[in-house]
């Protein structure tokens, strides 16, 4: 059913929880991988032309190490799993991440997309935006959102809550 499925990377736990769901879809599905990494100039110098003379290099050569750690990690995956998978970076130029997945989306023609969301609700979405939310809203194709495990996204490791016993 699904043959081409378009994976968006941070290298985040979010969207590596995404990645993780991609790679078992593509396993059963026996489809293709495009792990897409998008360097977002606006959240480098919020609200700053990115087109501005300033000299921005440093920031985004910062911005291009850790999207190429995360693609690394995410084909080290795949080719752990035989998954046939490519990786891209793109720049957004200016553009909502969102319509940079989107666009990809359609140039690659997915037949789906997975990424991952933090879920936020209420205020923090409101000051962050939800580029999830975006996809979700204009995508052409099917899309699987990957919920963020709330427990280890702040400090990468799980929190220890109270212990409880399940009954049989």
């Amino acid at each position: 059913m699904y043959r081409r499925i378009l994976v968006p990377v941070d290298g985040s736990s979010t969207s590596m929880r995404g990645v993780e769901h991609a790679l078992a879809l593509a396993k059963n599905q026996r489809a293709r991988l495009r792990l897409l990494n998008v360097i977002d100039e606006e959240v480098i110098v919020p609200g700053m032309d990115p087109y501005a003379p300033l000299d921005m290099t440093p920031l985004i050569d910062g911005v291009k190490t850790e999207g190429q750690k995360g693609l690394k990690k995410a084909l080290a995956l795949a080719a752990r799993r035989k998954i046939r998978a490519d990786a891209a970076m793109v720049r957004s130029r200016g553009l909502f991440v969102s319509e940079v997945i989107l666009s990809d989306a359609r140039k690659w023609r997915a037949d789906l997309i997975v990424m991952g969301t933090h879920g936020r609700r209420g205020f923090n979405r409101l000051l962050m935006g939800s580029d999830a939310e975006r996809v979700l809203r204009d995508t052409p194709v099917p899309i699987l959102l990957v919920r963020a495990d709330d427990s280890t996204e702040s400090t990468g490791k799980r929190k220890r809550g109270p212990r409880t016993r399940r009954s049989a």
